[in-house]
């Protein structure tokens, strides 16, 4: 990735955008999202960014750029109409290890404003590393149709709850699988049309039903030709879900991606065509662990007698091209 992503917390943010046009009017209207220690700096300032100074009482310096005055500010926009004062903003900053964006000049930026769906508070931020715009905004006209106005609402549902559910259910794969089937469900269902009272009388009533932990399981996936983009519905569901996941070198590194970002992971030095880890697979799933065990191709899975004795649910997908 050439550029890591990251969200800053805006209780810390003390922002100084330079310049007083449209272009600075866009950037101070996304910082008010978020933060109202906004900095204006700029001898004159048009209708839109005067209107947003007063309106947030913001501070603002009535006068162009100067040197010695960024230290004093943790995040610059350089947002005036003249490159050679916004390079000079830039370069302070550089010095300064002061974050920097510079508009319309990337080379110049030490951060890049993403491509923003705001369903607070669930934030979804994308980026093309400034390769292809309209790709991304493409991108984001079409999540953007998947993603209704309410999931706010069951962020805020789930983080309610999250403490009681903490203490009900106990271990982080039985609270997953918990909230998954509420969220989908008809619970998730009644807090994005807003009847939020009849959806937490729901939820308190399944938290007093007793929750079984679910069993250890393997689940081996034949990855065919290894190409992420032909996944299947089913193998994707199951990674999301890991705790666990075994794979060589044969595998396209590529398809790790698509499992839970906390799983553990046992990358295996031996092809699973001469030899496949059965025993340590057997020995977290009997811990009730979900293990993923990637296959590259689709050679069949040798008889294992210790697998086929240890009564643990196996499950065998062919997934890909």
């Amino acid at each position: 990735m050439k550029y890591f992503p990251i969200f800053l917390d805006s209780a810390h943010i003390n922002a100084l955008v330079i310049g007083g046009g449209e272009v600075a009017a866009r950037k101070i209207e996304l910082l008010l999202k978020t933060t109202n220690i906004i900095t204006v700096m700029s001898e004159e300032v048009n209708d839109s960014v005067d209107r947003l100074i007063k309106s947030n009482q913001l501070k603002w310096l009535n006068y162009n750029y100067q040197p010695a005055i960024l230290t004093h500010y943790n995040l610059v926009i350089a947002a005036t109409d003249k490159e050679h004062i916004n390079a000079e903003a830039a370069k302070e900053a550089h010095q300064a290890n002061i974050l920097v964006n510079v508009v319309d000049q990337p080379e110049l930026c030490r951060y890049i404003t993403p491509a923003i769906i705001d369903r607070a508070p669930i934030i979804v931020a994308m980026s093309s590393s400034g390769s292809a715009p309209i790709l991304l905004r493409m991108l984001r006209e079409q999540i953007e149709k998947m993603l209704p106005a309410g999931y706010g609402k069951l962020a805020e549902f789930s983080f309610k709850f999250r403490d009681h559910v903490k203490a009900r259910v106990k271990g982080l794969r039985n609270r997953r699988t918990f909230w998954e089937e509420t969220l989908r469900g008809s619970i998730g269902n009644k807090v994005l049309s807003g009847e939020i009272e009849s959806a937490e009388k729901l939820l308190i009533t399944s938290l007093k039903k007793g929750i079984t932990a679910p069993a250890g399981e393997i689940v081996f996936i034949h990855t065919l030709l290894g190409n992420p983009d032909n996944l299947t519905l089913a193998a994707h569901r199951e990674m999301q879900f890991a705790d666990a996941v075994f794979y060589d070198n044969e595998v396209n590194e590529q398809l790790i991606e698509y499992v839970r970002r906390d799983a553990d992971k046992f990358p295996q030095s031996i092809a699973s065509t001469v030899l496949i880890n059965f025993q340590h697979a057997i020995e977290l799933a009997e811990n009730g662990k979900k293990v993923i065990y990637l296959l590259a191709g689709d050679t069949p899975l040798p008889e294992n007698s210790a697998l086929s004795q240890s009564g643990i649910n196996v499950k065998v997908l062919v997934s890909g091209q």
